[in-house]
């Protein structure tokens, strides 16, 4: 990407740090740019380093000071401290705005409204429009959740889904992850799995397994549930989940997903 001014360079950056870390870090941050000399530049980014005792705030700090230096040197310490503290605010605003549902299926005791744990996954992939991620450790015999995701992709959306590797428990409840999502849906989506070699093994050779269930839909939705994507985890299972909109949380989960895809950690199918 080509920026056209240290201006933007600083307030991207900026932007960037307010989205994945907390305010009162910025805030340090802030405060502590405020005080530096760029006449003194290897002292003071030493200084403002030194004072930042998370080791990954650090290494996060470190960039925005070594892009601020190399990109942006014209904008002084003041202006840079204002848009920090600018992107800060915007950001918690923006979190405060976020709604959570709790998310069940299971026994009706009338004490509170839940939401349906099969209802709210539909929500979230019938209001994507630009993308879905999807991760389970069992499919089988979902064809309401198969027809709205086909019907996604004919929007426009690009699907992913991140699933356990193929008849993985084989003997104990055998089942086709691909044949389970129907041709329709494999078509269309890009499908992935955590390959054996890729995972870690306890003394006796036992791999982990991949045992997250969620979804994202365009960095604004995520479901995050105890239930695989089954019909047994849709009406006869016990299962709760949580349905968040908007705020940081949604895009932050996408992302580590697909920094993880870019890693090589999972092998598309």
């Amino acid at each position: 990407m080509q920026y056209e001014s240290g201006q933007l360079v600083i307030v991207i950056e900026a932007g960037r740090l307010a989205r994945n870390l907390p305010l009162t870090f910025i805030q340090l941050l802030a405060n502590l740019i405020d005080g530096c000399d760029p006449n003194d530049w290897i002292a003071s980014r030493s200084r403002i380093i030194q004072n930042i005792a998370h080791p990954n705030y650090r290494t996060l700090a470190a960039s925005f000071l070594d892009r601020w230096r190399n990109d942006a040197a014209e904008i002084s310490p003041q202006s840079v401290c204002i848009a920090l503290l600018t992107a800060a605010e915007s950001e918690k605003a923006h979190r405060e705005d976020q709604s959570v549902e709790i998310v069940w299926t299971g026994p009706e005791v009338g004490v509170i409204p839940l939401r349906r744990t099969e209802q709210a996954l539909l929500q979230l992939i019938g209001s994507a429009t630009k993308r879905i991620l999807i991760v389970s450790y069992a499919v089988y015999n979902i064809p309401r959740i198969c027809e709205a995701l086909t019907d996604a992709a004919n929007r426009g959306a690009r699907i992913t889904i991140i699933i356990e590797t193929p008849d993985r428990i084989e003997g104990q409840n055998t089942y086709n992850t691909l044949r389970a999502l129907g041709p329709s849906v494999a078509n269309c989506c890009n499908v992935y799995l955590w390959p054996s070699e890729k995972r870690k093994k306890d003394t006796n050779g036992k791999p982990g397994i991949l045992h997250v269930k969620c979804a994202v839909a365009d960095g604004h939705w995520l479901f995050l549930s105890s239930a695989n994507l089954t019909e047994y985890a849709f009406t006869l299972n016990m299962e709760l989940g949580l349905l968040v909109a908007g705020g940081a949380i949604p895009e932050q989960v996408e992302n580590h997903f697909h920094q993880m895809i870019n890693a090589g950690v999972f092998a598309r199918l």
